[in-house]
This record gives structure tokens, sequence and C-alpha cells, in this order.
């Protein structure tokens, strides 16, 4: 798989990357834990060199990030994160300096690794200063226990303030064919900066596969029950773009993920999605998608159809999406 680096930080990472966030947080049952960490080990065998996971995804995450990667630690990029009260979402952000330095040595532990190569924020805490939460990673950094910061949804004013007390390396946000918010203001400035971005759900939590229309039944653990973009009514309106992207996928010889995934990566050289499976089989389609190779022409055939598409239902409900964008 090509490399790409994530903006001016030098940090070089595969063109894709696998969030590990729903082998066993988010997205119903958790996977069991061999599977798991065979689908991560086939993945760096494809060429995946950049895991993500997170404190909030419940300890046993990081754990397996950690076990599953430990034979080739060395040649891999690890991304975790901080900010959320006693690691769990739903009690709110807590960015405090000092929590921040618990949960490094906390993720550290998890992960059986002496360093974090890629510490994001997860969410804006509006009572911790940008400043302090920065300064405290710069800390870190000097400290040897982290290589690079990130900020996960953040928004133009949190990221200036970040990057002028300690450089960001990436900003991790929802971005995709059907959530198109970042290209107004959060991309020109990442490219401003020099910052490399790393789109999450770059397959609409799962929807651009094609694989989920109005009939679909989530499991009732499934965070996709609240999402008002995937109520029954919203998924049969969207599936107009999914249809889309069938043609497209066609003449192209590829799948609709594929394509989502190389329109995904023909937008900036600083860009790398971190979708994210249970399945070897789609693991594997992921990874090709890092091999489409969307022309000009294909990209503005694809945004010239997105236009004419109106795409139905919020990306979060109300209580969530008041906490990014900040």
């Amino acid at each position: 798989m090509k490399k790409r680096i994530l903006g001016n930080s030098g940090l070089e990472v595969s063109a894709l990357g696998l969030g590990c966030m729903g082998l066993n947080f988010g997205y119903g049952p958790a996977t069991d834990k061999e599977a798991a960490i065979k689908l991560i080990r086939a993945a760096y065998e494809q060429g995946v060199t950049f895991f993500d996971t997170a404190e909030a995804y419940g300890a046993a995450n990081e754990e397996l990030v950690g076990e599953a990667v430990a034979p080739f630690r060395r040649e891999i990029v690890i991304a975790t994160k901080f900010g959320f009260k006693d690691g769990d979402s739903k009690q709110g952000q807590d960015s405090r300096p000092e929590r921040i330095r618990a949960v490094a040595e906390e993720s550290l532990r998890r992960l059986k690794t002496d360093v974090i190569d890629l510490f994001y924020q997860h969410r804006v805490d509006p009572d911790v200063p940008m400043e302090d939460v920065a300064g405290t990673v710069k800390d870190l950094i000097a400290e040897g226990k982290v290589k690079h910061f990130g900020l996960s949804e953040a928004g133009v004013t949190s990221i200036r303030k970040a990057h002028a007390v300690q450089p960001v390396t990436a900003l991790q946000s929802e971005y995709s064919i059907w959530w198109r918010e970042p290209e107004k203001e959060i991309i020109p400035t990442l490219e401003e900066l020099g910052i490399g971005f790393v789109p999450f759900s770059p397959l609409g939590k799962g929807f651009l596969t094609g694989a989920i229309n109005e009939n679909t039944k989530f499991d009732a653990t499934d965070f996709r029950n609240i999402v008002p973009r995937f109520t029954e009514e919203n998924r049969k309106a969207n599936q107009k773009l999914v249809d889309l992207l069938s043609v497209i996928a066609l003449e192209k010889e590829a799948t609709p993920a594929q394509i989502a995934l190389g329109w995904l990566l023909a937008q900036k050289p600083w860009i790398v999605p971190i979708p994210g499976t249970t399945k070897l089989n789609r693991l594997t389609e992921n990874t090709g998608g890092a091999s489409i190779d969307l022309s000009v022409s294909d990209v503005k055939a694809i945004d010239d159809a997105f236009a004419l598409t109106n795409i139905q239902g919020h990306r979060y409900p109300a209580h969530l999406q008041k906490i990014v964008g900040k």
C-alpha cells in the first residue's frame, strides 16, 4: 500500500488506516478477541501501518490493539485519545492536565508500548483552555512518552490555539462523500497550517458500502439506532447516493466502498481515512480502495451527481452534536 505523510509533521502512515473502535465498541456485540487480533494482523499484512484506538472505546480496545501489533510494533503507528471523564464518553469531557497525564500512562500500559505515536484530544473541553491541553501534550512529547499531538472534531478556533503552542500533526473528524461539512472551513485551515486530516466514518458508518438499506435491523447496542441519518425513513431517502456510487463502481470494476475511499484519497495527498470493520472480507475490500485512482473528471462526476442529491438526517443526535466543532 502507498504511504502518505500527515501534513508537515513528517509522520508517515499507510494511505488507509484501520479504525479499531468497532471491534468492541459502538456497533453491537464485541468481536471475539482472537478474531479481532487476526483482523488487525491481516490489515498489517495488507499494508496498513496506522491503527486507531482510544481510552473511550474501553480498556479492552487498547489492550487488544497492543497485543495484536506487538510482533510488528516498531513498524506501525498507534493513535489513541484522551478527553473524557474516567474514559466514559457519556460523562462529558475532561482534559485537565493531570487527567491527560494519567490517561497517557494508562494507555502506554494497555498498549504495551513505551511511546504513543499520535495522542489526540478526543473532544474539545470547554472548561480547560486549549493552551493548557496543548502545553501538557508538549511536555509529554518532551518527556518521550508521546511523539505527535492531534485533535478530534475540533473547530477552527481550537485548532489555531492548539497549533500555536504545540504543532498539531493531525485532525481526526468525520468526512465522507455524504458528510462534506469539513470542506467549508476545516480543510482550508488544515492546508494553511500544514496539518494532516484523518477522516473517521469514511464509509458513512457503513451506509456507503451498500450493505445497509431501509430494512436493516441494528443490534440493540448499536450506536446507529440513535443517529438521525439512520432512521428507516432517512435510509430509504439516502439510498440514492449509494445507487450513484454503485453505478460508478461498476464502471471502475470496484465496489461502492472502494469508490467512496478513492474519492477521499483524491481530495488531498495528506488525507488518510481510517475505515473500520469486523470482517476479513470487508478489510480486503477496504484496503483495495487505496488502489482506486480517480481522475479529476471522475471526482467531478461524483461531485456533480452528489450536488443533485439531498442527504436526509443529521449525523449526530443533538446531545452529541453540541460537543463537536468547538
